[in-house]
């Protein structure tokens, strides 16, 4: 884990180290532990270490090839690298490191843009190829781990966060106010602008291709989320084993590491389920949960404490267990420095998350964390209920996008906008909400078609952005903070899970929709527990009853 910058001067011109050195340094809290620096000709790659496999100087990037051909900055971790590299072994290449950069590095030169379909991980990379003189760049099915980018003057500019290409004299800081309308509407970014004007964040899934003569190509998915009813459905119990399966292995896998492994445990499912089966490989293994002081505190307020929940399943699972107390105050206290890397604002309140950060990285480099088990498994009921009933895909887009509009609504946001609006006036955000499911609308004919696609739209856009927050805030403590919900083998068996295995049969809802009776309120509360049903009972084997059946929960203040 680490963070990576660099550029390519399009006109030719040779790349100055210093001014690598000088986009490293923006982000030196991604790596403390080493940094680097490589150019040649006209590209310039740089480096930010957090030593997490192979600790060693072999680890050292940015990293050659023996035949000197390609050159690479990564940042990320491949946690099916040993397979990998025995594959590549078998194919004539030899390692000098035992480190998974090496790996990436030659898979990359095996199989090309190939590759990237057979990464289990989180990654973000750029790799010069000095014959072809040309520069590739990607980033991992999900969006883990974030890569900025930008086209200023005649350099083409990258970093894993936009301080870095900021750094660059090339370019400099103004905002976007296209992408801030964008973010008044959906507390979040559907596409790929940011607030800076003129850089953009690469797609997850994502590769980009920048020639030394011809420039930028064009942006090339190799990898979607495509959630779907399997067309022969297996029994009930076949599906609850292989899911006990894949998750189990899934966290193994994510336990691969040189240095010791913790985890975020709150006092629900997914960190607690994380925790009970990494505990069973890491003996007292760390933990880590933020609580909230309480002396003021009053009904529904005391919900949001879980340290009680947290501390027990830290004894169930025998665990070294550390919590810190957030009071009145300590948001207003750290709020400077949290604008500063985190530098845009996504989808909700994060600083309880910069202290979980803060408190983990005192004791550990690498913790898991529970993030995704919602939006691969149909943790938001609530939300897809609105949609599953629908005239056709226009009428869908239109009930959905109106849920969507989380911060202004359209009916406002000229108002709002006016000393501006002949700069934004051309920004059609429910186009911008129906491109995100591109040509998926002919696939619509049940209820439980809308769902995947809810499904579909909220991992495009609502995980990406906590991904995101998540990346930004754990490396501003250069903690690496790594999502077993998101292994591959586990996320295409989520795609392909019937709808009823995680959020009952839909009848109900349907009826519910049609004839609108009762409250909102009571709707919401009817359905908030039926979410990640087959999770549910697969998590029972190793959390307690209690903590399966909680209420879903955020982790806000």
């Amino acid at each position: 884990m680490c963070g990576i910058a660099g550029f390519l001067n399009l006109d030719g011109a040779p790349a100055a180290p210093e001014l690598v050195k000088r986009m490293t340094d923006a982000i030196a809290h991604r790596g403390p532990d080493g940094e680097g620096c490589w150019t040649e000709g006209p590209v310039g790659l740089g480096h930010r270490r957090l030593a997490i496999i192979d600790l060693s100087p072999s680890g050292h990037q940015p990293m050659r090839s023996g035949d000197g051909r390609y050159s690479l900055t990564y940042n990320g971790e491949l946690y099916n690298y040993r397979e990998l590299r025995e594959e590549l072994e078998a194919k004539g290449y030899r390692f000098g490191s035992t480190s998974d950069t090496e790996v990436v590095l030659y898979a990359l030169a095996a199989w090309g843009k190939a590759a990237l379909t057979r990464f289990n991980g989180m990654f973000a990379f750029a790799l010069w190829d000095g014959r072809e003189r040309r520069m590739l760049l990607a980033r991992d099915r999900y969006g883990i781990k974030p890569l900025y980018y930008s086209k200023a003057e005649q350099s083409f500019l990258f970093g894993s966060e936009a301080k870095a290409i900021l750094a660059h004299p090339a370019l400099r800081a103004k905002m976007n106010l296209p992408g801030l309308l964008e973010y008044f509407t959906f507390q979040n970014f559907f596409t790929d602008q940011t607030l800076f004007e003129g850089v953009s964040i690469l797609p997850a899934g994502c590769s980009v291709e920048v020639d030394a003569v011809k420039g930028v190509g064009a942006i090339e998915r190799y990898w979607d989320y495509c959630f779907q009813e399997p067309e022969n459905p297996k029994s009930d119990a076949e599906y609850m084993e292989e899911l006990d399966f894949l998750f189990q292995r899934a966290v193994k896998r994510q336990l691969v590491s040189d240095v010791d492994v913790g985890a975020y445990l709150s006092g629900g499912m997914d960190s607690g389920s994380i925790t009970a089966l990494a505990a069973k490989q890491v003996p007292y293994m760390r933990t880590f949960t933020c609580g909230f002081d309480m002396t003021s505190a009053s009904g529904v307020e005391l919900n949001f404490d879980e340290r009680q929940a947290a501390e027990r399943m830290s004894y169930l699972f025998k665990t070294e267990h550390y919590e810190m107390v957030l009071k009145a105050g300590d948001m207003e206290r750290i709020m400077p420095a949290m604008a500063w890397h985190l530098e845009e604002p996504r989808v909700g309140q994060s600083y309880p998350n910069y202290y979980a950060a803060k408190l983990a990285s005192k004791f550990n480099k690498v913790v898991l964390a529970g993030t995704g088990g919602d939006e691969i498994f149909g943790g938001y009921p609530w939300r897809y209920y609105r949609a599953v009933v629908n005239d056709d895909f226009e009428h869908y887009i239109d009930k959905y996008y109106a849920y969507w509009q989380r911060l202004i609504p359209n009916t406002q946001i000229r108002e709002v906008f006016a000393p501006v609006w002949g700069d934004v006036k051309q920004v059609w955000t429910r186009d911008i909400f129906r491109d995100v499911f591109a040509s998926h609308a002919s696939t619509l004919t049940r209820p439980e078609d809308y769902v995947n696609h809810s499904l579909y739209m909220e991992a495009k856009t609502f995980l990406h952005g906590l991904l995101v927050v998540e990346d930004k805030l754990s490396m501003a403590h250069g903690l690496e903070s790594r999502v077993p919900f998101l292994d591959n083998d586990l996320v295409d068996f989520a795609m392909k899970l019937p709808t009823r295995l995680k959020l009952g049969h839909l009848e109900d809802v349907v009826q519910l929709n049609e004839n609108e009776p009762g409250s909102k309120t009571a709707r919401y509360f009817q359905k908030t527990r039926d979410g990640k049903l087959l999770l549910r009972k697969m998590m029972a084997r190793h959390v307690p009853q209690d903590i399966v059946e909680r209420e879903k929960q955020g982790f806000s203040a």
